[in-house]
């Protein structure tokens, strides 16, 4: 069973060439780092949150300007870890249907490549036609399942940080 899915995958990185396995390999970055920042927002995040509010809270006064800054900062050193790896993911996201172009055009030297030395062989330029169009497949469904997956966590980012500034009050 798990030797058939594996030469199935392998029939299918073959027929779309070596861009293939960039595609393959930055969609396996991205989702890296998108079930990183998940794993965070599970088990870190609240300690970070914790650690600044009370640093936050030991302050006696909060409304001088020293005060103000040292909010920011605290703001600032949270809203960094809430961020964490969103600009890396956003970056692969952007770059998936860039190597899936990439993929269409060494696809469509293969196919003219195949006119120059065979006249033309139908049979020979179908490879070269597959081989440019699986990439773009690829690289546009790894770009849409990276966009699904940061977009939550832009929002779930948004939100935390939003939250952390609400509860850095100056009262006192």
């Amino acid at each position: 069973m798990f030797y058939d899915a594996y030469i199935l995958i392998q029939s299918f990185m073959d027929q779309g060439g070596d861009v293939l396995y960039l595609i393959a390999a930055l969609t396996f970055l991205m989702w890296t780092l998108i079930f990183e920042r998940v794993w965070y927002f599970q088990s870190e995040h609240k300690l970070v949150i914790r650690d600044a509010t009370q640093k936050w809270e030991a302050r006696l006064e909060r409304r001088s300007w020293t005060a103000s800054q040292i909010r920011d900062s605290l703001i600032s050193e949270a809203s960094s870890r809430i961020t964490g790896s969103l600009p890396l993911i956003l970056t692969c996201v952007a770059l998936c249907p860039l190597l899936g172009l990439l993929g269409t055009v060494t696809g469509m030297i293969s196919v003219f490549d195949a006119m120059a030395t065979q006249g033309g062989n139908a049979r020979s330029m179908a490879a070269g036609v597959s081989q440019a169009t699986i990439p773009t497949m690829a690289g546009m469904i790894a770009a849409l399942s990276g966009v699904f997956g940061s977009t939550i966590l832009k929002r779930k980012v948004e939100f935390e940080t939003e939250l952390f500034e609400d509860h850095l009050t100056k009262d006192h």
